[in-house]
């Protein structure tokens, strides 16, 4: 009967059926490779709780999907599909989020292929080399100094290099990432991608902006991905 029950409708003599027993170990390898991928990048790095619990179940649910595919190229080819609509439903992340959810992308793929053994050599390797590079391999990046600063300047002014003798003082690299009006065409918003200098009051920053833009609205924020349409 319960042969019966987890039995495809589209089942033939043709097809590989899966055996349910075969099914929850594939399930279960999934989830502990998924748990221990998900504690490796989450070593020395600070990471959401959502974005951590996703890398722990991603595997599985992609297990899940290669193996009821089975062997079909068109539905592999749909699958691919979907995973792309995911992709561009939503914002870019890091370099570092990306990479940790192809790994798990990919320890789901190689478990639903049967691999169960390969996958768990894959995982180890790969977490291995990731808690390896974030102790100590490369040295640490300017990100905690990267910052978004958008400036609200009248339209007399010519942003085209109003700010560049602060910037000189107060940041490593500042790069104008988008302009627009505003307030009837009366005012231009600027966005800046800046990298300040690890010795600067962020105060003291703001205040020569304020000399330059006529004491006019000034946000600054941690650097933000920058998404099409947004200033």
């Amino acid at each position: 009967m319960l042969s019966i029950l987890f039995t495809g409708l589209f089942d033939t003599e043709l097809a590989t059926t899966i055996s349910v027993a075969d099914f929850m170990i594939c399930i279960t390898a999934a989830l502990v490779l998924g748990l221990i991928t998900s504690l490796a990048y989450s070593y020395k790095s600070a990471s959401s709780k959502s974005f951590v619990m996703t890398l722990a179940i991603l595997p599985a649910l992609v297990t899940v999907v290669i193996m009821m595919v089975n062997g079909n190229i068109g539905a592999g080819v749909a699958v691919a599909g979907a995973f792309s609509l995911i992709r561009f439903r939503s914002a870019q992340g890091t370099a570092r989020e990306i990479a940790a959810i192809f790994l798990t992308m990919g320890t789901g793929l190689i478990i639903g292929m049967g691999y169960i053994g390969y996958s768990a050599l894959f995982t180890l390797i790969m977490c291995l080399v990731f808690a390896v590079y974030s102790s100590s391999v490369f040295k640490e990046t300017s990100e905690a100094n990267e910052r978004t600063l958008r400036i609200t300047i009248p339209e007399e002014i010519d942003y085209a290099g109003v700010f560049d003798e602060v910037f000189s003082k107060y940041t490593t690299a500042a790069v104008l990432g988008s302009v627009r009006t505003t307030n009837m065409g009366s005012m231009y918003k600027l966005r800046y991608d800046v990298t300040l200098k690890s010795d600067i009051s962020e105060k003291e920053f703001i205040d020569k902006l304020r000399e330059r833009n006529g004491n006019l609205e000034i946000s600054m924020s941690l650097k933000e991905t920058a998404v099409s349409g947004e200033l």
